[in-house]
């Protein structure tokens, strides 16, 4: 019987360790296995060690801001030259996520708790107004939207460039991570937490315009569709929904991906926060949608 038992339990430990082993093996096939694009489009890592990039934004000259999301203090923003060379601009920062063009300068926001969407411009800060996790941010000239990534008492605001007046267009929002702006006009923006996609109405009835997403974050539209990232730690997707409705998985096996922008080249670049890089997207040769 003793004999028994310990075969019985060396089985048993083998069995365990084997299911551990495999466990493990699967984590890390999730997060090393390689990312695959569509049939035709190709990625390639353009920028590594970029510690939980986060929000992009190319410039006139070549170089492109990127948020690293750290928190407590510990997030920047960081400029990479069209050389490749590394400057932080901005450090000290909490979560900094949202980042847009504005006014001749950018804006930018943090999500790590209370803490003021911001200009720079020139060198200088210019305090717009306070918000709460604020992450996305739109601008269109006369003014300026922002999101908070709250749980039950997120708000959708709109800042007046002209007066400096602040509208709470919505509140009770819970998980709103994106934001942008359409080219029919609506403005969209997500629901991390329940997989949606909405559209601001004036009848305060906010449509689903996409829904069954898993973890929709960053928004983009341009001439090919609504791009969506989805922020998954293993396998998550990049997605396009086009003008009729279909949608096109671009890219699996992501981790975290965040923000999508046009890279004025006609191709896209997408912040891969969970790998710390940035990723260059190029369309099939033969795609005749035009970036316009």
């Amino acid at each position: 019987m003793p004999i028994l038992r310990q075969r019985s339990t060396r089985i048993a430990l083998t069995a365990a360790a084997g299911l551990v082993a495999a466990t493990l093996g699967f984590f890390a096939w999730q997060s090393f296995y390689p990312v695959q694009a569509a049939k035709g489009w190709e990625v390639e890592v353009l920028h590594r060690d970029v510690d939980k990039a986060a929000s992009l934004l190319p410039q006139a000259d070549g170089s492109l801001l990127v948020s690293r999301e750290l928190d407590d203090g510990h997030g920047s923003i960081l400029k990479i030259t069209a050389h490749g060379d590394r400057v932080v601009l901005l450090n000290n920062l909490s979560k900094p996520d949202g980042m847009v063009a504005a006014q001749g300068g950018w804006v930018f926001s943090q999500e790590g708790g209370q803490a003021p969407v911001t200009l720079y411009r020139d060198g200088q800060f210019v305090p717009l107004f306070e918000g709460f996790s604020v992450q996305g941010l739109w601008n269109d000239g006369d003014h300026l939207f922002a999101i908070e990534d709250r749980k039950g008492d997120g708000r959708l605001m709109r800042y007046d460039w002209q007066t400096g007046q602040l509208d709470v267009l919505r509140s009770g929002l819970s998980e709103t991570e994106g934001l942008t702006r359409c080219h029919d006009g609506r403005l969209l923006y997500t629901e991390k937490g329940t997989g949606i996609v909405r559209a601001l109405a004036d009848d305060g009835n906010d449509p689903v315009v996409a829904q069954g997403l898993r973890h929709p974050t960053f928004l983009m539209c341009d001439q090919r569709g609504l791009w969506i990232s989805e922020d998954n730690t293993h396998r998550a997707r990049l997605l396009r929904i086009d003008a009729e409705g279909t949608q096109h998985v671009v890219l699996t096996f992501l981790k975290a991906p965040q923000s999508i922008m046009a890279d004025g080249k006609g191709g896209y670049l997408l912040a891969e926060g969970g790998r710390n890089r940035v990723l260059r997207l190029t369309p099939p040769a033969d795609d005749a949608t035009a970036q316009r």
